[in-house]
């Protein structure tokens, strides 16, 4: 396509992403900088004024929510902190926990442990819809003056050298060919004072900030679960509202990490969902096809409302890049704040916003951008209840490198040395790094579920219930560096994993049509924006970007 003029548009702070972290970051940097103007108003300060409009959040969704997905049960520790009375101005609390349980599953039966582990305890959490949530958190932003611009895709960092200036936004209206289209728009250079990523797991734009910088120089590399999971209306009297179970073992081997979910939003709205590592060594493992097996007594008599699915960043403390630079912050699951343990990232994404609201407020007021002034933020979480959690937790997940039994034996060392375990720090191998030729897989494959459309279903017809649209006519999204290792290379050694781990069925090995075999067919108007195969792909050849802003699944009451 011809060179484009970019349009530029010159803000205070950029915030990439509008999620829990996104939001809680432009909603303190608003409260700080109305809070600054009326001590000016009132002679307290000499210092010029600050302008809430020039928070700019860039949001790939159509619309706030879009995107966010997760169980969800809330810690509301960061909450009451952002939103003091939180539930009296309107917080869409589905239910408080009411109460609490953990099953070890076989194939033939279950076990319920006698006691909670403290880790799964939820007394004083809430059950929400994080769709909801986030909607609702979007709506404080905009009445506190900040500018939100939805539908909106980062493409681009800017830079000045190695400092950080912005983002350019997508092109709209470009063909599959890269043509542009009678509707053509081109994006916006979006310059701005500081940005702050806020982008969710595996963030585009953040992968391409880490490496560029080595922000994660000496640390471990980040390692995932993938979250299947779907909204289900069922019949009344099967479980109670605020009811959390989680579960262990089957369908998930022994080797693996993981387990299932079941969060009662009300008596007849359930959230189940199944997670599992993609650190697993088996290139055959369908996490979509596991999470079809469970729960069928429960769910029996009910219907599917809607199904999405979602990367969670597990690799803890050790994984967490730099996370200041000159002109950025990183924020939230883009960094890695997740507590395996537990299962919770939404109040660690807050807080970790808010944090970085403050130290973009300081550095606005001294006109002071560089890292070393940015660097407030890493003395900010580190000297917070964020690394106090995070650090209780730094070896949990690496601990269950060699499976279930291992791991339990480590959590519980672990448990009693204050997160440390047999050694001060576990190292870990990206999640790709640990998957295996099939040549090496002694375990059978786990059993492929036949859908029956009322219970169980196939991927296509979860996709259709994620709501999910794209324009037909762009580019692809999806990035293959190489199709001849596609279609050759791993198919003889790993059997084209891509078209098992991905959740949504675009990745597809099509007979061909002269009888040369099966060749790798993408369909990107599938995705649910998951980024599953960057993370998975045996080869790292495959990269994830971001499609035309407005496209993607479509996750209410998610």
């Amino acid at each position: 396509m011809r060179q484009t003029e970019h349009e530029t548009l010159e803000t205070d702070a950029l915030i990439v992403g509008a999620g829990p972290a996104g939001l809680s970051c432009a909603l303190r940097l608003a409260q700080l900088i109305q809070a600054h103007n009326e001590g000016i108003e009132k002679g307290r300060s000499s210092a010029p004024p600050l302008a809430a409009e020039n928070i700019y959040i860039l949001e790939k969704a159509g619309e706030l929510g879009a995107h966010c997905l997760s169980g969800a049960v809330l810690d509301p520790r960061a909450l009451e902190e952002l939103v003091p009375g939180f539930e009296a101005r309107g917080a869409p609390l589905a239910s408080p926990v009411t109460s609490d349980s953990v099953y070890f599953l076989t194939r033939g039966g279950q076990w319920r442990l006698p006691v909670n582990p403290p880790f799964l305890r939820n007394h004083g959490n809430y059950i929400i819809s994080l769709n909801q949530f986030v909607k609702w958190l979007g709506e404080l932003v905009e009445k506190a003056g900040a500018s939100v611009f939805a539908g909106f895709a980062g493409m681009e960092i800017l830079y000045d050298g190695a400092r950080v200036t912005g983002v350019r936004t997508d092109d709209k209206g470009v063909d599959k060919d890269g043509k542009p289209k009678p509707n053509y728009q081109p994006g916006y250079n979006l310059r701005a004072k500081v940005t702050v990523f806020a982008e969710g797991p595996r963030g585009s734009l953040t992968k391409q900030l880490v490496e560029r910088l080595g922000l994660s120089r000496g640390r471990n590399p980040q390692v995932y679960t993938l979250g299947v999971k779907e909204l289900w209306e069922v019949p009344p009297g099967r479980i109670r509202r605020g009811q959390v179970i989680h579960t262990a073992g089957w369908p998930l081997s022994s080797r693996q990490f993981g387990g299932g979910f079941i969060y009662a939003l009300a008596e007849t709205r359930l959230s189940v969902g199944l997670v599992a590592g993609l650190d697993d060594e088996d290139p055959r493992f369908d996490v979509h096809n596991a999470f079809q097996l469970l729960l069928r007594a429960l769910l029996d008599g009910g219907h599917m409302v809607r199904y999405g699915a979602k990367t969670i960043p597990e690799g803890g403390y050790f994984a967490i890049p730099e996370t200041a630079t000159d002109g950025a912050l990183i924020v939230g699951d883009s960094a890695g704040f997740l507590n395996s343990q537990r299962l919770k990232g939404i109040h660690l994404a807050m807080k970790t916003g808010m944090l970085a609201a403050e130290t973009v407020f300081e550095a606005l007021l001294k006109g002071d951008y560089s890292r070393e002034a940015l660097s407030k933020f890493e003395e900010r979480w580190r000297t917070s209840w964020v690394k106090d959690e995070l650090w209780g937790v730094r070896n949990y997940h690496q601990g269950f490198e060699h499976g279930f039994w291992a791991g339990t034996l480590h959590a519980a060392a672990q448990w009693v040395t204050g997160g440390r375990g047999v050694r001060a720090r576990y190292s870990s191998r990206a999640s790709h790094e640990r998957m295996k030729p099939l040549a090496q897989i002694e375990r059978p494959p786990i059993e492929k579920i036949r859908p029956d459309g009322r219970l169980t279903f196939d991927k296509l017809s979860d996709v259709y219930h994620s709501a999910t649209r794209h324009e037909e006519d762009q580019p692809s999204h999806l990035l293959i560096a190489d199709y001849d290792i596609c279609n050759n290379r791993c198919t003889r050694e790993y059997g084209n994993p891509c078209q098992h781990f991905c959740p949504a069925a675009v990745y597809e090995m099509e007979e061909s049509a002269d009888g040369s075999g099966k060749h790798l067919k993408l369909n990107p108007s599938n995705c649910v924006h998951c980024k599953t195969c960057d993370i998975a792909d045996p080869y790292q050849i495959i990269t994830w970007v971001c499609p035309e802003g407005g496209g993607g699944p479509h996750y209410d009451g998610m």
